[in-house]
């Protein structure tokens, strides 16, 4: 099933799940306490942040050993410099961003790619009759500067033969993105679609068309670790990343509603929407898989799946120079 489909409701959906979706924790517990790790979030709390959330509430970081702080994040790019810098530990992120951080110097490596298929979108009204790139001809857009979308915008658009003088491109600040959308004073708004198309369900029904449709591949979230923490703290990733595959695995077999009470308990402050962040799961277990990661562990990521991205990258000159696919991403820590 893909995001956007016009057969998107808020209807919950169930996920069917086969024994090999069950993640077995060994339980390692060290004689000297906790060992602590942070844990920087893309943005605001949302539904991709379950499995993180549900972990900490179930106790099955302490478990593995683990005391770990999950922080809100500013955004995927924000969150990438804080752990290239050295500031945080691990960052879920959109790890599409990894290729080029790389080319600038950035030392940091995907280590677990859980929703690896594009989530990346154009978000419509639900009720219009929008249903490729070509169909926004002459229709206003929305975005933000900083945005993953924005090095494939001129690509994006031109698979539907158009360019930024035949549509009404609005790059706002990040805050206005959301109201420019809901008030209708943008037919579109270039986001994710398990992000944004639940909380608009109340103001603004809507559907995605996925830019991936216009040949536009971009892993989507996932983990990243400095390579100096990979080098030295192998264990304690490893110990991450199987709570957080565990987590994943019971949430696709039919408890997003307690991965949504997770978080509510969690960011009691947050005035997040229980049914919002349900569907937000949902939609975000819907991109968990690939034909190249079919029968593969979660978090597992492929080669093919990277290199369709990097091909996508070339073609819109987001990539200036070639890449090795081992600088990228790592599956060291995927059990």
């Amino acid at each position: 099933m893909k995001i956007g489909q016009s057969s998107f409701s808020i209807t919950r959906r169930g996920f069917v799940v086969g024994a090999a979706a069950t993640v077995a924790m060994p339980a390692i517990v060290h004689a000297q306490g906790l060992e602590p790790i942070s844990a920087r979030m893309d943005f605001a709390p949302w539904g991709v942040q379950a499995a993180m959330h549900l972990a900490q509430v179930k106790g099955w970081f302490k478990e593995v050993g683990l005391e770990v702080d999950i922080q809100d994040g500013r955004g995927s790019a924000n969150t990438l410099q804080l752990v290239n810098a050295g500031q945080v530990d691990v960052g879920q992120v959109q790890l599409g961003l990894v290729p080029q951080a790389r080319l600038k110097s950035a030392t940091v490596r995907a280590i677990a790619g859980f929703a690896r298929a594009t989530d990346l979108a154009a978000v419509v009204d639900r009720e219009s009759s929008f249903k490729t790139v070509a169909d926004l001809k002459g229709k206003s857009i929305v975005c933000f500067a900083a945005s993953p979308w924005a090095p494939y915008i001129d690509y994006w658009l031109a698979q539907g033969g158009l360019d930024r003088s035949t549509v009404e491109l609005l790059l706002v600040d990040p805050a206005a993105l959301w109201s420019t959308y809901t008030t209708k004073r943008a037919d579109a708004i270039l986001s994710t679609g398990p992000s944004i198309i639940p909380p608009a369900e109340a103001v603004r029904p809507s559907r995605a068309i996925l830019a991936s449709d216009a040949g536009v591949n971009f892993p989507s979230y996932g983990l990243i670790a400095s390579d100096d923490t990979i080098a030295n703290r192998g264990n304690t990733l490893k110990a991450l990343v199987r709570s957080q595959q565990r987590a994943w695995a019971y949430l696709r077999d039919g408890h997003v509603e307690e991965g949504a009470e997770a978080m509510l308990q969690q960011r009691p402050n947050a005035k997040l929407v229980k049914e919002v962040i349900v569907r937000q799961i949902e939609l975000t277990l819907e991109t968990f898989d690939t034909p190249a990661t079919a029968g593969k562990p979660i978090g597992w990521q492929a080669d093919a799946d990277w290199n369709a991205a990097l091909d996508t990258m070339k073609k819109a000159q987001a990539l200036t120079s070639a890449i090795a696919l081992s600088s990228i991403f790592t599956n060291d820590f995927v059990a």
